[in-house]
């Protein structure tokens, strides 16, 4: 429960921004104030883990036993984004391409480590300021591993520092990362809210418009949860899918976290001028440590998991509310992070072109227009790469509705590739590359073409 002063305090800001809201609209020569953007980004988190269907027409991707009732939220209150993708099936390349607006390929940063380098380079909170200086841009909760720089050097006006996993709790030694434990603040979720209220709170106070970027921990391992959290699952039972109660309440917590960030934009009165975008990382794990055997795999009903570029492994929850956005709207429209950049540059008032080298396109029409038309991309794709995954090398394409994936040799394994339609597959179940193989041969020439324009790491063996 909040303390007297901070209810008291948040009761004076709100007749702040009432009263500032008044004086705008009194006077109609004056400009109309730029929105505010709130961007959470989860971690590790499936698709499909939540209690309600990122695509209406996959009725088995909504699970009975999560609950999410803040997420669905958003979702009634926005857009969901039934083809919303992570540009990478890994934690750091996704973190560097949404600040920069470039896949992972053109960073050369496909793995942890990257070869990129950030001098004067555009990133989200900057170009938010070009914009508009007044622009106040912060960060809290997970950075990343081996970023190559600092939220300051990002862009970042505030932040928690470089943090990673470990700041989130996650044990050194690997044995511990599977064991359960439980807190009052799992995975820092209601602290680093907390912070971004904070941050809201002052840029109201101060008349200034803000990207606030709230990055969770969870869920990502170790798992963490409520003692009440844990209870009311295993209350609860039988899972209907391999996760563990504590798991579940890892996710209500996590949900309940998003929940207090809707409720303080309300309470602050900017709902109507604030955008909301929701995302993760990457897609699920495919295993959750002390799930029962015998159940439905994680990231039910998609093919694959963290790390890999099938459908489990970078199609995840992509929620975005705001003015403009159709209540309780589906698009099938892709998107991906690297979108980010130019959409809120361009929801920003932005004007000047971009650099040549960002590679997402503005979904803004798309908000706009109940969730259908295109994304202008430089390239006529969403491309996924990651060559250098010893187990599993691979890059992908997609392209309107269809979906080349192209896995590299191993020692163990020949050069393959896989052509999936997506619109009447979307648990690539069937492989059309044998009877289409033009459409492979188009998708596998578009793909290999970028990869080479932008100079892209090669796998060991291609």
């Amino acid at each position: 429960m909040e303390s007297f002063r901070m209810a008291r305090r948040r009761s004076a800001l709100r007749l702040l921004q009432f009263l500032l809201l008044g004086l705008v609209a009194a006077a109609p020569g004056l400009a109309q104030p730029r929105p505010n953007f709130v961007f959470i980004l989860t971690d590790d988190h499936g698709w499909s883990q939540l209690s309600f269907s990122m695509d209406p027409d996959v009725d088995q991707a909504a699970s009975e036993f999560l609950e999410t009732p803040s997420m669905a939220r958003l979702a009634n209150e926005g857009m969901r984004f039934a083809s919303g993708y992570s540009p990478a099936p890994l934690c750091t390349p996704t973190r560097r391409s949404i600040f920069c607006g470039m896949t992972p390929a053109r960073q050369r940063g496909t793995e942890f480590a990257s070869e990129f380098d950030w001098q004067g380079r555009l990133t989200l909170p900057s170009a938010l300021k070009q914009a508009d200086p007044a622009y106040r841009t912060a960060h809290f909760g997970k950075f990343g591993s081996q970023m190559g720089a600092s939220p300051e050097q990002v862009g970042f006006d505030e932040s928690d520092g470089p943090t990673t996993n470990r700041t989130g709790g996650m044990p050194t030694p690997m044995n511990e990362r599977g064991q359960s434990v439980t807190k009052e603040d799992p995975k820092l979720a209601f602290a680093i809210t907390e912070r971004a209220i904070d941050f809201a709170e002052r840029q109201v106070a101060d008349g200034r418009p803000f990207y606030v970027q709230v990055s969770h921990y969870a869920a990502h391992l170790q798992v963490q949860t409520r003692p009440k959290s844990l209870a009311k699952f295993e209350r609860k039972g039988r899972p209907d899918r391999a996760v563990t109660h504590a798991f579940a309440g890892m996710l209500l917590d996590l949900d309940d976290a998003v929940g207090r960030m809707l409720d303080a934009l309300d309470e602050l009165g900017i709902a109507g001028r604030t955008y909301v975008i929701f995302m993760a990382d990457n897609g699920g794990r495919g295993s959750i440590p002390g799930a029962q055997e015998g159940l439905a795999p994680p990231n039910r009903p998609l093919n694959g998991a963290k790390h890999t570029l099938l459908e489990g492994g970078i199609r995840v929850p992509f929620l975005v509310r705001g003015p403009g956005v159709a209540r309780n709207s589906v698009s099938h429209v892709p998107v991906t992070g690297y979108d980010l950049l130019p959409t809120l540059y361009d929801l920003a008032g932005g004007i000047e072109p971009l650099p040549s080298e960002v590679d997402g396109g503005s979904f803004r029409t798309v908000l706009e227009h109940g969730g259908t038309g295109q994304v202008e991309r430089s390239f006529g794709g969403l491309v996924f790469h990651r060559p250098k995954r010893r187990s599993n090398p691979a890059s992908a394409i997609r392209v309107a509705d269809h979906k080349l994936l192209l896995r590299y040799a191993t020692e163990s394994r020949p050069r393959s590739r896989m052509l999936f339609n997506l619109a009447t597959d979307p648990l690539e179940a069937r492989d059309l590359s044998g009877q289409e193989s033009d459409k492979a041969d188009e998708l596998e020439s578009m793909l290999l073409g970028y990869l080479e324009s932008v100079g892209a790491e090669e796998p060991s063996s291609r």
